[in-house]
Formats: C-alpha cells, sequence, structure tokens
C-alpha cells in the first residue's frame, strides 16, 4: 500500500502532516494547581529562562524542517504533546524558524497532574480551522479514585478546500510497567474509537487521521486490536518492522509516536489528499553523537542532568498529495 514520489527532488503537490513529543515544554514560572516544580529555577531541574529559551529554538527548528526533502511548505498540520500551557505555543510558533510561517494552534487545559497537555500546530495558509473539542479520558486508580490523564483533542478543519478531522492523543505512560497499564491504553483506544463513530455519524466516508505518542507500539493489542480496523491504515507498523523507532528504553527501540489514517486518503480524486509516504524525522543533529547514547534522540534532560537537546523522542510525519 506504500508509494513514493518519483522524483527525489520537491513536488508542488506534496504536503506534510506531522507529530512530536516535545518533552516536557515547560515554562519556567510555577503553576500551584500542577505538578510543575521541578521546572522551575528553584526546582530539582533547575529550569531556568535560558534552558527554556534554548530548547523553545530547538524544537522550532526542527518542526521547520518536517517533510521539506519533498514539500516546499513547513508541515501543513503538526499534532504535540507534553506541553504545559498557551504561553509556550505562543513562544514556539514565534521562534526565530517558525514565525514566518504563521502558525496558529488549538489547545485545552487537561486534567493530566504534571499539566502537560496536547495540541495541534496548523499553518493558516494551509489550513481553515472550523471547530475543536476534547474528550476526557475517565480512568480509575487502584484506591478507586480518578486517575487523571491527558485529554482527546478533536480537531475539524480545511486541508486546502478538503475537510478532514484530526484527533491528537497522549495515552497512559508505561511508568508503572507495561502489563499493569496496558488496561488504561485500551481504554484509551476505545474512546477514540466512540469519538470517530461520533464523526462518522455526522460526516458520511470522513477523512480521519489519528496521531500521537500512544505509549504503544503498532503491534500492541491497544493499536492494532483496539483502534486500527478495516478502515484504518497504520504506516507506522511497516517502520517498525524495518528497524526504525522514536524512542529507545533499555536499549529497546519503540514507535510509540505514531500517525494513523482513514483508508480513505488512498483514494485518488482530483482536489482530494491521498497518501504518500511515512517516516520517521531522525536526522543525526538530533542524536546524540557520541557514548552510551550514540544514536538515541538527544534529550533535554537524563535524570537531572541538563543536556541542553531537543527531545526524547523523534518526531515523525507523513506527506500527502493534492490530487
Amino acid at each position: 500500500m506504500f508509494s513514493y514520489f518519483k522524483s527525489p527532488g520537491k513536488n508542488s503537490h506534496a504536503y506534510t502532516i506531522a507529530f512530536y513529543n516535545l518533552e516536557n515544554l515547560f515554562d519556567t514560572k510555577n503553576d500551584p494547581n500542577t505538578l510543575d516544580d521541578d521546572f522551575t529555577p528553584k526546582g530539582k531541574k533547575n529550569w531556568n529562562n535560558y534552558r527554556y529559551k534554548n530548547k523553545i529554538r530547538k524544537l522550532g527548528n526542527v518542526i521547520a524542517q518536517l517533510g521539506t526533502e519533498k514539500s516546499f511548505f513547513a508541515p501543513a498540520i503538526v499534532g504535540v504533546v507534553e506541553v504545559e500551557n498557551k504561553a509556550v505555543l505562543n513562544d514556539l510558533v514565534a521562534s526565530n524558524k517558525l514565525k514566518n510561517h504563521h502558525y496558529g494552534f488549538v489547545h485545552y487545559d487537561s486534567p493530566d497532574e504534571r499539566g502537560i497537555d496536547v495540541a495541534l500546530l496548523y499553518k493558516k495558509e494551509l489550513f481553515e480551522l472550523l471547530h475543536s473539542e476534547t474528550f476526557p479520558l475517565y480512568l480509575e486508580g487502584n484506591n478507586g479514585e480518578r486517575d487523571y490523564t491527558r485529554d482527546v483533542l478533536l480537531v475539524k478543519g480545511n486541508l486546502n478546500g478538503e475537510l478532514v478531522h484530526v484527533l491528537v492523543n497522549h495515552w497512559p505512560s508505561r511508568r508503572s510497567g507495561e502489563d499493569l497499564t496496558e488496561e488504561k491504553r485500551i481504554k484509551a483506544a476505545e474512546l477514540v474509537v466512540s469519538i470517530i463513530e461520533k464523526i462518522t455519524i455526522e460526516t458520511e466516508e470522513a477523512k480521519i487521521i489519528i496521531m500521537g505518542d500512544f505509549n504503544d507500539d503498532p503491534s500492541n493489542i491497544s493499536v492494532k486490536k483496539h483502534l486500527v480496523n478495516d478502515t484504518f491504515y497504520n504506516p507506522m507498523e511497516r517502520l517498525i518492522n524495518t528497524g526504525n523507532g522514536t524512542l529507545n528504553h533499555q536499549k529497546t527501540w519503540h514507535l510509540f509516536d505514531q500517525i494513523i489514517f482513514s483508508k480513505n486518503f488512498f483514494t485518488i480524486e482530483e482536489k482530494k489528499h491521498s497518501f504518500k509516504y511515512a517516516e520517521v524525522f531522525d536526522r543525526l543533529f538530533i542524536k546524540e553523537w557520541e557514548g552510551k547514547y550514540k544514536g538515541n534522540p538527544f534529550r533535554t534532560y537524563i535524570g537531572k542532568w541538563y543536556q541542553g537537546g531537543f527531545s526524547d523522542h523523534f518526531p515523525v510525519y507523513v506527506y500527502l498529495k493534492r490530487n
């Protein structure tokens, strides 16, 4: 089902859809309502204005490059996770490499205890925002109380005049163990499926893009069994089978960061978008250059030690061709 641009150069009809886990993009201010104390000047991370501005600059540099080998445009749409608030998104889209691309963004505060949210950046000249809303994921902890996590963000808009629906996800982590937390990610998948059912009732043959950090690989049952069905295609499954990954944990590569889309993106119609190609953006400049972590994403911190990098995840993106 994969197809590729025949030309090695850029294509005037190519557009990029991307996703990037920004790894703890916090401002330096203490929010008394969230567990953000580590990312303050007096916190464990010694998070200060210089380090914050350096991270903003580096992330903007990466986002501006995503897909530009084939497209004349910076990404039309970029889903992001691990952002603290609107302020950090304002700083990101106003950063040196992004300010001339005129990005808007969609963001809602989620109930996550650490205060990290999901958001969607969109290039205003390519994407017309029509509607957005969030859907809470209700989970219970071992004590029966609610386990607060990130909402699922739904954004509806016109991409070059074609109606598309985008779902941005950041599913519950594996911090307490993969097996112990699997059920939480299955519940997240079931929530997404219920949102898709709502979309398809309102819009027959809707074009839908599901993106996010799923904290599971394409082969895990939350994604493969509970999310991807006969009407969706996951190009990331092929990527991980050829050795690609977006993060490395205990010397094992994972591809938690994925972009999944409805199979009607394979249909070739005039003035409609069709899927062409998927890739992990793992260029040398965002990798560790040496030492025991060589080849891994060049991250901001390792433990409490500041590294000055980008993120602990590589971004992913797909090319769409407007026919």
